[in-house]
């Protein structure tokens, strides 16, 4: 079993002290002196160990009087440096580095006359050549220590930042979850209401068509509105049809808006037997197929609202192309209604369509004054 570490120096102090037996005897300071050293050697081992520097320099003092009286106690300078080393902070370890090399210089040169100028210069340049080297190497030490620690301290940034970037990287994939299943959710709702738009505004409205051509049939007129109800029937069919499939209406997928719109009133008009005026003012122009299908749509919303509720006995429908939107104006003078009180699923549908490409819908209307029903879309939409 080796030497452990803590006990080298009383070791080495021992191994001086009988070395100074081998050619005269020892003197007694030199003796009370290695005492001493021992024991503030042993009070470095202590729980209560004086602060660092004190130490340093008690060992240093130590050695350098040891030095004087014997300079074969150079050999104890390996201590006071290790202790410089390990233990003193910079810039106090070149400091205590240097004391020790001047005390190992003086041990190496104590054969050296330093009563001459030449004799103090060697002494000198002896100790340089402890100091300027040891010295050296303890800024290197400190340099590589400073470079250790901001490596240490960029690795702990680095996995400070790998962990949040993970904890981001959850974060980011459940906001994910959730983006999808809210946009899954939106999607289906967002099918409902356009299939619930679809149903009321061609099956419903064609039913309702149904039901009031039949009320209507007597003996002398039985077979028109007979024929009328099966056209609607067959027209309803249809359109339900293509909104299942999410087809443009029949009447815009062969014709422009200001045709389709004509060609609307004009069947809605005999029908009903209410005579229809549709004029188209501006220059006409290409818009959206989705602004041209939610025009159509708020038209045949307003005729079916005319028929059912207004007791109207003439409508005005206008298509106008103004310089940045297309405004839709429906218009009767039937028997109107309260904004407040009455305002059922057909125009909710209706103003969803129209704000659906960017546009507004505007309702005038009060009992007895008739009803005005304005949608306008923007060019762009």
């Amino acid at each position: 079993m080796g030497i452990p570490v803590a006990r080298w120096p009383y070791v080495l102090l021992m191994l001086l002290a009988a070395a100074t037996t081998l050619d005269d005897r020892p003197e007694a300071a030199e003796l009370v002196l290695c005492a001493v050293m021992a024991a503030w050697l042993a009070a470095g081992m202590t729980f209560r160990r004086p602060p660092p520097w004190v130490y340093g320099v008690g060992l240093t003092a130590l050695t350098a009087a040891l030095v004087v009286l014997n300079p074969l106690f150079g050999f104890l300078t390996p201590v006071p440096y290790f202790y410089a080393f390990r233990t003193l902070a910079f810039p106090w370890q070149p400091v205590g580095v240097a004391a020790v090399a001047a005390v190992a210089g003086t041990a190496q040169a104590y054969g050296v006359d330093k009563s001459t100028l030449g004799g103090v210069a060697i002494w000198l340049a002896v100790v340089a050549g402890n100091a300027v080297p040891l010295c050296a190497y303890a800024f290197v030490v400190r340099r590589a220590e400073r470079q250790e620690a901001e490596r240490e301290r960029a690795l702990a940034e680095t996995r400070e930042a790998n962990r949040r970037l993970a904890e981001s990287l959850a974060e980011n994939a459940a906001l994910h979850e959730q983006l999808v299943l809210r946009a899954k959710e939106a999607g289906v709702r967002e099918e409902r209401q356009r299939m619930a738009r679809e149903i009321h505004d061609t099956l419903a409205q064609g039913l309702t068509g149904i039901i009031s051509q039949l009320r209507a049939a007597d003996e002398s007129t039985w077979a028109r509105h007979v024929a009328a109800a099966t056209g609607l029937a067959r027209e309803s069919l249809d359109e339900a049809r293509r909104s299942v499939a999410a087809l443009r209406p029949e009447p815009l997928r062969t014709a422009r808006l200001g045709e389709a719109l004509a060609g609307v009133a004009s069947r809605w008009s005999e029908l009903n037997d209410i005579p229809v005026q549709v004029m188209t003012t501006g220059e006409a122009r290409l818009i959206a197929p989705e602004a041209e299908f939610a025009l159509l749509r708020a038209a045949q919303e307003a005729l079916a609202n005319v028929a059912r509720h207004a007791g109207a006995s003439r409508v005005g429908v206008t298509l106008s192309y103004l310089e940045d939107e297309v405004a839709l104006d429906v218009r009767d003078d039937g028997r109107g209604f309260d904004l407040a009180r009455a305002e059922g699923f057909g125009l909710v549908a209706m103003r969803q369509r129209i704000e659906g490409v960017a546009g507004t819908v505007q309702i005038e209307s009060e009992p007895g004054g008739g009803t005005g029903v304005s949608a306008r879309v923007p060019v762009a939409a």
